[in-house]
């Protein structure tokens, strides 16, 4: 185990984790919400430091990102547990599991570990994803350092539910802040995130990523029949992205499989997605995508004083890009994103090994 960042010591031995938005207190041998930090002897332990569940060589498409280095590859890597118990999570195996003392059964990767891989599999940047990485904390600020160091970018692919403390404290070694909004009501909120309805606070604290720390910001939200893909929700998600983020802040709307508790429901009308693009469009934002549907002409990226196709994609691959100098080559509209390390890709992944109980 490894003392965590970022609490406090309350009356009766109880402790205050200001890790994330949920900011359990957690009583004496107990742990949080999340359930992988443990109140023991007077201090916040995290259980899961080394603990890695998943790692694989990704597209950055697939995260997915579209303004941010097109067409490399990245480090993706998770752990266990989560802050949110959302009802149809594709990776519900880890992101529900409770960590316990003993970790010494699980797969480790140090920090530096995960650094050192992305390095020698040739990735250009990493991420942590698949499940919530604010609660991996203090394994992934130590990666990112060393990251930065190595040259390589750093993502967070992440429901938004961190604090304004811990944001700050990463801001420096995170270039990429990849938001899932899952919905734009407090009712719907609770149900997709599985009991948590305050999400006022993800919304600062993703116009604080963008504008107080220079982070990359693009936004997804995975349109869910019944639960987030009404006129309402869509109309206030996307004037929130144009007013708060500024209109050339990518939104992917993408479509929503029946999984796991969410089975019951049809996967998203294609039609539905093409009239959230339109939403999105109407409220003046430049680049909104629909995806999870391969080959569609709205996976692409267009000029948006133009229309020239500057991006071409299929999936997680990509046919051409045609961004000069961070502008359209036809009118020279300047382009939001990050091209510096741009290259064609073949939208493929690969699952990376890890040894056990290291």
């Amino acid at each position: 185990m490894k003392e965590c960042v970022l609490y406090e010591n309350l009356p009766q031995g109880n402790i205050k984790c200001n890790l994330c938005q949920v900011r359990c207190t957690v009583r004496p041998g107990k742990a949080g919400f999340c359930n992988t930090r443990l109140n023991r002897d007077g201090k916040l332990w995290t259980l899961i430091y080394g603990v890695t569940s998943s790692v694989a060589v990704d597209p950055i498409e697939k995260k997915p990102l579209n303004h941010a280095y097109p067409g490399t590859k990245i480090l993706s890597a998770g752990t266990r547990g989560c802050n949110f118990h959302c009802p149809g999570c594709q990776n519900w195996e880890i992101s529900h599991d409770k960590p316990s003392e003993d970790a010494s059964n699980l797969e480790q990767m140090s920090p530096l570990e995960s650094v050192e891989m992305a390095v020698r599999e040739g990735c250009e940047g990493i991420c942590w994803t698949y499940n919530e990485p604010t609660i991996w904390f203090e394994h992934t600020l130590e990666a990112a350092r060393e990251a930065k160091k190595r040259g390589l970018y750093t993502a967070y692919i992440t429901n938004g539910y961190i604090t304004p403390e811990a944001l700050a404290i990463i801001a420096p070694v995170l270039d990429i802040y990849r938001l899932d909004l899952k919905a734009f009501n407090r009712k719907a909120y609770h149900k997709i995130s599985g009991g948590l309805a305050r999400f006022d606070e993800i919304l600062s604290v993703a116009e604080m990523a963008k504008f107080r720390y220079r982070m990359h910001v693009e936004v997804v939200t995975n349109v869910t029949p019944t639960v987030n893909d009404d006129d309402e929700q869509l109309n206030g998600m996307a004037n929130w992205i144009a007013t708060k983020l500024g209109r050339e802040t990518p939104w992917h709307v993408t479509r929503f499989h029946p999984y796991l508790d969410l089975s019951h429901l049809p996967s998203t009308p294609i039609r539905r997605l093409e009239e959230a693009h339109a939403i999105g469009k109407k409220h003046g934002l430049e680049y909104v995508y629909v995806g999870n549907v391969p080959g569609h002409p709205l996976e692409n990226t267009y000029c948006p004083q133009c229309g020239t196709t500057l991006v071409d994609r299929s999936g997680y691959a990509i046919g051409s890009i045609r961004i000069r100098d961070s502008k359209c080559p036809d009118c020279a509209y300047p382009i939001f994103g990050r091209w510096e390390k741009m290259k064609l890709g073949d939208g493929r992944r690969r699952h990376v090994p890890l040894a056990k109980g290291r």
